[in-house]
C-alpha cells in the first residue's frame, strides 16, 4: 500500500488543482453572462483569421518590437515546454519514470525535451529582462497611477512564478542520473549537472524528486492563479479576438429606437401618432446607455476580463498625453473590478444580486474621464489582443447624455444651436454659412 500513497497523493493534488480551476471558470463564465446579449457570430472567416493571427500569431504584439519578440519567445517557450505535462501526469498516477522515452525512443525523445530546456533558458532570459524593464529601467506604462499596488505587484508576481517553474524544470533534469547518462534531450541541463558533482545518487534523486513535485504543484497553483491575476488574457486572447468587433473603427452603435424616431421626424409623410403595426412593436429599452456592468454586453465585460494591463491603450491615448485624467487601461480594470464586486455579491445572496448602493459610474469611473474622450480609436488600435475601451466609454456617456441629461455645457450648447440653428454655432440658420466666405 506505502508503494502507492504517492500516486493516490498526486491524483488527490491533480484532482484539486483542476477541480478548483474549473470552479473559477464556472464563475468567470457567469459573470460574464451578466452582460447583454450581442450577436458576433457573423463574418466567421473573418473571426477565425482574427483569432489565428492577433491571438495564435501575435501580429499586434511586434508593432513594439522587443517587448514583442520577448513576449513570443516567452509566449511559444511556455506553451511547449508544458507539454511535457502529459508525461508528468502519467508518471505521477502510475509511478512510472519518464514514460515515454522508451516508447518513442532516445532520438525523438531527446529532441523534444532538448527544444524544451533551450527554451526554457530563452524563457529565462526573456522574463530576467522584462522585470528589467518593469522594475529598473521603469517604463513609463507600467507606473501610472492606476498601476499602484495589487496591479504593479501581480506584473512581478508571474515573473517569478515563470523564473522559478523554468529554473525547476531545468533542475529535475540536471540531476535525473539515468538521463544524464543517456545524453539525449540534455542540451541545457548538461551544463547545470556538474553543480551537484559530489552528491550522493540518493541526495541526487532527493533533489531531483523535490523538483519534480515542486514543478508539478507550481504549474496548477499557476493555473489557479490565472483567474485572479491579469495574466487571464493566457485563455481569454482566443475568444476576445475572435469575437472582436468587425465594424470600422469610428462606425458607432446606434440605438434601433432613436433611429427609428428619428426616421420619423425626418419623414414629411410620417404621422408622429400613428400606431404601431400589429406584431411589429418596436422594442425600447429599459435604460439608454450604460452606468453599471451589467447594462454592457457580454463581449466588453469578456474585454474587461482579458485586459492585459500592459498599458499601450494608454501610451497612446491623446487625451492621457496632454495631462487628462483618462486611461484607457483603468476604464477596462474599473469595469473588471466592478464585476468582481457584482459576481461576489451574487455569490453571498444565493445567486441573487441584492443592490449595493454602488455603480460603475461615479463608484469606479468618474465623469471627467468619460468626457475626456476624443473617441480617436488609439486605444482600440493600439490593444494587441482587440479590446475595445472607446466601447464602453461611449455607452456610459450616453447613459449622462439620455438619462441624466448630464452632458458638459459646452456639448449642450453645442446641441442646442444645432436644434435652433441647424450648425453648432450660435448663429441665425440666415448666417450659418457665412464660414465659406471668411
Amino acid at each position: 500500500m506505502e508503494k502507492y500513497l504517492s500516486n493516490i497523493f498526486f491524483a488527490l493534488i491533480l484532482i484539486a488543482g483542476i477541480g478548483y480551476f474549473v470552479m473559477n471558470v464556472r464563475k468567470l463564465i457567469r459573470n460574464i453572462k451578466l452582460g447583454k446579449d450581442v450577436d458576433r457570430m457573423d463574418n466567421k472567416p473573418e473571426r477565425w483569421k482574427n483569432m489565428a493571427k492577433i491571438a495564435l500569431g501575435q501580429y499586434k504584439m511586434v508593432r513594439r518590437p522587443l517587448s514583442g519578440i520577448l513576449h513570443i519567445v516567452v509566449y511559444i517557450g511556455f506553451v511547449l515546454i508544458n507539454i511535457e505535462l502529459l508525461e508528468i501526469v502519467i508518471d505521477g498516477l502510475f509511478g512510472t519514470h519518464r514514460v515515454f522515452q522508451p516508447i518513442i525512443g532516445n532520438g525523438l525523445y531527446g529532441f523534444l525535451v532538448g527544444t524544451f530546456e533551450v527554451l526554457a533558458l530563452l524563457v529565462l532570459a526573456a522574463v530576467v529582462v522584462f522585470w528589467l524593464r518593469r522594475n529598473i529601467h521603469r517604463v513609463q506604462r507600467f507606473w501610472n497611477k492606476e498601476m499602484e499596488g495589487w496591479p504593479k505587484n501581480d506584473g512581478n508576481i508571474i515573473l517569478y512564478f515563470e523564473i522559478v517553474l523554468m529554473s525547476l524544470f531545468l533542475v529535475m533534469n540536471a540531476t535525473d542520473v539515468p538521463f544524464q547518462q543517456a545524453g539525449a534531450g540534455n542540451v541545457i541541463s548538461q551544463f547545470i549537472a556538474p553543480w551537484f558533482n559530489g552528491y550522493s545518487p540518493e541526495a541526487l534523486h532527493t533533489i531531483e524528486k523535490t523538483a519534480w513535485w515542486l514543478h508539478i504543484v507550481g504549474i496548477l497553483v499557476f493555473l489557479n492563479y490565472l483567474y485572479y491575476s491579469k495574466h487571464l488574457h493566457i485563455l481569454l486572447a482566443f475568444p476576445n479576438t475572435f469575437f472582436a468587433n468587425l465594424k470600422p473603427k469610428g462606425q458607432f452603435t446606434n440605438v434601433e429606437a432613436v433611429t427609428n424616431e428619428v426616421k420619423m421626424m425626418m419623414d414629411p409623410n410620417a404621422d408622429p401618432y400613428a400606431m404601431p403595426e400589429e406584431g411589429a412593436e418596436e422594442e425600447v429599452p429599459a435604460k439608454f446607455g450604460a452606468s453599471d456592468v451589467t447594462d454592457l454586453n457580454w463581449v466588453q465585460l469578456m474585454n474587461a476580463y482579458t485586459c492585459t494591463e500592459c498599458g499601450r491603450c494608454t501610451s497612446s491615448c491623446p487625451a492621457n498625453l496632454t495631462g487628462k485624467k483618462l486611461s484607457p487601461r483603468k476604464i477596462m480594470m474599473d469595469t473588471r473590478d466592478r464585476l468582481e464586486e457584482v459576481g461576489k455579491n451574487i455569490d453571498a445572496n444565493g445567486g441573487e444580486f441584492k443592490p449595493d448602493g454602488k455603480q460603475l459610474l461615479d463608484d469606479y469611473i468618474t465623469r471627467e474621464e468619460l468626457w475626456a474622450c476624443t473617441s480617436c480609436n488609439a486605444c482600440v488600435q493600439e490593444c494587441p489582443v482587440n479590446i475595445d475601451p472607446l466601447s464602453i466609454i461611449m455607452e456610459m456617456r450616453r447613459y449622462l447624455v439620455m438619462e441624466e441629461s448630464a452632458a458638459p455645457q459646452e456639448l449642450n450648447m453645442m446641441m442646442t444651436n444645432i436644434e435652433n440653428n441647424g450648425a453648432p454655432w450660435q448663429y441665425s440658420q440666415m448666417d450659418r454659412l457665412n464660414w465659406k466666405d471668411e
